[in-house]
């Protein structure tokens, strides 16, 4: 499998990442009633042991929101300096209009900066610093709010153990800004193989009708279905070449690296590749016990909770890597910090 397209930045920087999770935490006794002693197995091969949900009628808006008014706060943006918003999620507000084009006049950013949405998942995070780095690098902006997160929690059948244990709802918030130039690059591979999309996928709530067959048969089509099994081989023969790849755009080795940020698809999943991709244990956080995946948003909430002293303290060389549903896959190496604001709060 290629490692996809590699592209390279100059000229930016994330300034801050801000995360806020839901206040209401769910244990994992919360589904004993359901799926008694098969819970256990599930948090085995999974980790997670509390995930955090929203209540009814909050979005991945509204934690973003809390997220981005505590960013600006922390850096010091006024939300007129601000050119550009970009929502990446899968649980939009609605259909239309776009949910960054909410967000731009409930930030009080002003009328005039380019906003948009993306729908992208597990390899979002990635795709959006290159889009906003892109956007810097060409002289379209000078700061950009990144919006990045998924409530998956609205979109969980109660009734399959695989989906309800494993996900969390979380929504982040990056600054991303203009530097001087001669800045260190930063460097991307981006890929798609939407030949496994039926493996992970919410397959009515949109305009196309899908028959309940095959892997649907018996499912609640307007639900979210994986097929673990198929999401899992994927991730073995994708993303350990992603790593070595990446690895090389930037001219780097392993040892050079302060940190891996890998996709928190599950512990299991997590340990697995680190060790097939030969990366030190110590550098590959997890914090999936305590949130769950929260699709989009795993990557950004590892640096706000796991990372956050290392990049509030100094300059890291960071390496990240998002994959999954799409199949979509994304990795970016670059240095990060000190930051202005690390940090996760609650909604």
């Amino acid at each position: 499998m290629s490692s996809g397209q590699v592209a390279h930045t100059s000229g930016s920087r994330i300034a801050g990442v801000v995360s806020c999770v839901p206040s209401r935490r769910i244990e994992n006794e919360h589904f004993l009633d359901r799926f008694g002693d098969k819970v256990h197995d599930v948090v085995k091969m999974t980790g997670v042991r509390t995930r955090h949900w929203v209540e009814d009628g909050v979005t991945t808006s509204d934690l973003c929101a809390a997220a981005a008014g505590r960013l600006l706060d922390r850096t010091g943006w006024e939300p007129g300096s601000v050119d550009g918003l970009i929502f990446v999620s899968q649980t939009p507000d609605y259909r239309l209009p776009a949910t960054a084009c909410v967000l731009q006049d409930r930030l009080g950013l002003r009328a005039g900066i380019l906003a948009f949405d993306v729908s992208l998942g597990c390899s979002g995070y990635p795709y959006a610093l290159w889009m906003a780095m892109m956007m810097i690098q060409t002289g379209a902006a000078r700061r950009i709010l990144l919006a990045v997160g998924d409530t998956s929690s609205i979109m969980n059948d109660g009734d399959d153990r695989g989906t309800a244990l494993l996900f969390g709802d979380a929504g982040t918030v990056t600054a991303v800004e203009a530097t001087t130039p001669g800045a260190d690059p930063a460097h991307f591979i981006l890929g798609t193989d939407g030949a496994g999309a039926d493996n992970l996928i919410v397959a009515e709530g949109a305009f196309r009708k899908r028959d309940a067959t095959g892997k649907l048969e018996g499912r609640q089509l307007d639900k979210l279905f994986m097929d673990g099994g198929e999401v899992f081989n994927f991730t073995l023969k994708a993303v350990p070449g992603l790593v070595r790849d990446t690895v090389a755009a930037a001219g780097n080795g392993v040892d050079d690296y302060d940190v891996f940020l890998l996709h928190q698809a599950n512990a299991f999943m997590i340990r697995h590749l680190a060790k097939k991709a030969k990366l030190p244990p110590e550098k590959v956080p997890i914090n999936i016990d305590r949130y769950g995946n929260t699709s989009s948003a795993t990557l950004p909430l590892l640096m706000t909770t796991d990372v956050a002293d290392a990049l509030t303290s100094g300059d890291r060389q960071v390496a990240m890597f998002g994959f999954g549903v799409g199949y979509s896959w994304a990795s970016a190496s670059m240095r990060v910090g000190p930051l202005a604001a690390c940090e996760t709060i609650t909604l």
